[in-house]
């Protein structure tokens, strides 16, 4: 089904059906949810041309890169938001797309993803809240991508540790520095859709926008202060990231030092045999103990007891002795300054680096907003 529908704040409970355009007219109670998964644009223009949406804001739904903003139209307002999820190195976006009237709710995805399944569960705990508005889906469809940032972030910084503790033990090699840079990057372009959906609920919360009431605005606020949050985590993120290049510099000069060390002491060492040796082999007539029958032996002791001296002594200066490794402590909780907001973000538990990421599980704010769904 590229199309369903839902009918919410009215006698029975909202499930998901095949959408009809011959019942396209607003319930009697409450507002209709529909979800669409449109690939080639043909069932969103079918629902244009049922409820007259703006052809800017059709194009704009149809658009594969599109960041996320508000638009205002004269009888409905158009948003874009960016869910996201991390695949591998690098971050994957989905665009939704929301139609927002009176008494109709459209969400358009592109493609068919893992969120498509998690926005339309999120039926369910509308349900539990008997909204009888739009705006109130609205909250809980930008909700659920919110939530869906934060396990980005914790895999971003778990990674980063797991390398920063792999630097202190052994250095990195090019693949490492590289998949640091591309963290780096994916972290980088994470900070820009944040700042657009910052703008984008910073106007739910606080303009005066049609179609949306003041007992909503609360839950807007809720929404941007999380984005608020997860800014500041990503903004400490990047410190990581630069830390771990500086540390990772730092600990090959100074790999590098030590070996420098090391061969400066072997060719000290090794410079006093090659000397006398040198010295005696020019054929001089009148070298000490060159017509003695016992002189090769002095020789040879000399030139031992002068590279057992130098050894001993670079020995105990340092330079001949083998680096200890460094053993890099266990992952403990860590943090984190966002430079504007002055909050600060942790690794919450070991727990989650093992599991499979579900938002609800390594979300700080789940706690909450399982009660609140209760409530």
């Amino acid at each position: 089904m590229s199309i369903v529908a839902s009918i919410h704040g009215g006698e029975t409970k909202p499930v998901w059906r095949p959408w009809k355009a011959s019942e396209a007219g607003p319930p009697e109670k409450g507002f209709i949810w529909i979800d669409v998964v449109d690939k080639d644009g043909d069932e969103i223009g079918e629902l244009q041309r049922v409820y007259g949406l703006h052809e800017l804001a059709v194009e704009d739904s149809m658009s594969m890169s599109q960041p996320a903003k508000i638009d205002l139209y004269p009888d409905h307002v158009f948003v874009v938001a960016k869910a996201a999820s991390l695949v591998g190195d690098e971050i994957e976006y989905t665009d939704v797309s929301i139609f927002l009237t009176e008494r109709r709710l459209i969400t358009v995805c592109r493609m068919k993803t893992s969120f498509n399944d998690e926005l339309r569960s999120s039926v369910r705990r509308i349900a539990k809240r008997k909204v009888d508005r739009p705006e109130y889906a609205v909250h809980e469809v930008l909700d659920r991508i919110v939530d869906g940032y934060f396990p980005v972030i914790q895999k971003i910084a778990d990674e980063i540790l797991m390398m920063e503790g792999q630097l202190l033990d052994d250095s990195l090699d090019r693949e490492d520095i590289a998949r640091i840079f591309r963290l780096r990057r994916e972290t980088i372009h994470f900070q820009h859709v944040l700042t657009r959906m910052f703008e984008v609920c910073n106007k739910l919360a606080n303009l005066d926008l049609p179609c949306v009431t003041n007992g909503a605005k609360p839950y807007f606020r809720d929404v941007l202060d999380h984005v608020v949050h997860i800014d500041a985590m990503s903004t400490g993120l990047i410190d990581v990231f630069r830390t771990a290049l500086e540390a990772s510099n730092l600990l090959e000069q100074q790999r590098q030092s030590d070996i420098t060390r090391q061969l400066a002491a072997w060719a000290g060492i090794i410079a006093v045999p090659s000397a006398i040796a040198g010295i005696y082999g020019m054929n001089f007539t009148n070298l000490p103990a060159t017509h003695t029958s016992w002189g090769y032996w002095p020789v040879l002791g000399l030139m031992a007891a002068i590279c057992g001296l130098l050894y001993w002594r670079f020995r105990k200066l340092g330079w001949l002795r083998r680096a200890a490794p460094i053993s890099p402590r266990p992952a403990r909780a860590r943090s984190g300054r966002g430079s504007g907001a002055g909050t600060r973000w942790s690794h919450w538990g070991p727990d989650c680096a093992d599991r499979r990421w579900p938002a609800d599980d390594c979300n700080p704010w789940a706690p909450e907003r399982a009660e609140r769904a209760s409530s």
